[in-house]
């Protein structure tokens, strides 16, 4: 057994080491001016890096994000295979693959995910109004700050004014936080969405592009509520019958969200190379932004260290993919879908790194003022 042990991890080892010669070829060929002949070393680089980091815990979370970055450096070397297929334009199936992932979605969830408004009213009130003004908020000041162009800035509101999505779960799972809540607040800010997204983006991208409330309510409802419905109903109707399905919802989202990223990577690539960096920069700052006004704001009302995690999480990241799909229903994917294209990865990165991290600090030990004046209130009386 220990050797079989070994041999794995030798394997992992063999793949870390394959991959960080494909980067140094990478490096050299761009060195040499030769960029367009990068593409290649540079793919081989980040698959076997998401090979080789599957063999070590801390980072086996990263290996599908990192399988991300290979399939957008494809599409920007690669474009046009990512476009057209014939006549057929792939951009058409971004609503549908959104619809399934959606549907995965509801499968995953239950009318009971609701109950916890009942049953955690204050977080889950203090959860939505972080997630539904701070990240908006801080969509329009980085997007005027940096200058983008109307139509990338609208981009960047977007994902500020989206819901989270199940990616929030699972971080809030591995950071210690408190799980129903994460799932709670998921599940009712993905039902305000069809309200609050288009009214936020209303307000904030109204004077970068124009914004027509009740077309984006529409497709909102098209792209997220009906699908999940049905998923609910599925779950309600089927649970435990199709357990094939609860094993293959993960893995086409995944590759759904792969695919979509890929395919808006290949439309907006010559906008991408041009303020890509600039991009980037952005999506830190929105992101890392979210998570410390979303912690401090819940320690402020000296709340649960769980729940000030979970409200991070759930504040700092967004549902990129619906930002993606509200971009193409809008007719501008390749200008207001670039925002979502790029802080999707981001996003997880930041969120399995500060997970990570949470995840080795025990949240009893961290007490809020709260819970310290009421343990000090027993002594004394």
């Amino acid at each position: 057994m220990s050797e079989n042990k070994t041999q794995t991890k030798r394997t992992y080892k063999v793949f870390l080491a394959i991959a960080a010669i494909w980067l140094v070829t990478a490096l050299v060929i761009l060195i040499m001016g030769k960029g367009q002949m990068a593409g290649p070393p540079l793919v081989f680089f980040f698959l076997f890096l998401a090979l080789g980091v599957r063999g070590y815990p801390k980072f086996k979370g990263f290996s599908f994000t990192i399988l991300i970055f290979a399939a957008v450096t494809v599409s920007m070397y690669y474009p046009s295979y990512f476009q057209k297929l014939g006549d057929f334009e792939l951009k058409s199936l971004i609503i549908p693959l959104l619809q399934i992932i959606m549907f995965g979605m509801g499968t995953a969830m239950s009318l009971r995910d609701f109950m916890g408004v009942v049953k955690m009213p204050k977080g889950v009130l203090v959860g939505l109004i972080c997630q539904f003004s701070i990240m908006p908020i801080l969509g329009f000041s980085i997007a005027s700050l940096f200058g983008f162009s109307p139509e990338i800035a609208a981009g960047v509101v977007l994902v500020g004014s989206s819901p989270s999505g199940l990616a929030s779960n699972v971080m809030a799972y591995l950071a210690k936080a408190n799980l129903a809540l994460s799932v709670t607040l998921t599940a009712v800010a993905t039902v305000l969405a069809p309200l609050m997204t288009p009214f936020l983006m209303e307000v904030f991208a109204g004077q970068f592009v124009p914004i027509d409330f009740w077309a984006m309510m529409l497709s909102i409802t098209k792209i997220v509520i009906l699908p999940v419905i049905a998923g609910l109903l599925f779950n309600y109707f089927f649970h435990g019958k199709a357990k094939w399905l609860d094993k293959a919802m993960p893995i086409v989202s995944m590759a759904g969200i792969a695919f979509i990223i890929t395919i808006i990577t290949a439309a907006g690539r010559d906008s991408l190379l041009s303020i890509g960096i600039f991009l980037i920069l952005a999506a830190i700052l929105h992101n890392a932004a979210g998570y410390f006004l979303g912690y401090w704001s819940c320690r402020l009302l000296k709340m649960k260290e769980q729940d000030c995690r979970t409200i991070a999480l759930e504040v700092g990241m967004q549902n990129s993919g619906l930002a993606s799909g509200i971009a193409l229903e809008m007719g501008k994917v390749a200008t207001v879908g670039l925002a979502p294209a790029v802080f999707g990865p981001l996003m997880n990165i930041s969120g399995s790194s500060l997970a990570t991290w949470w995840r080795d600090k025990d949240p009893s030990a961290k007490k809020s003022k709260a819970e310290i004046e009421i343990e000090e209130s027993k002594i004394t009386t």
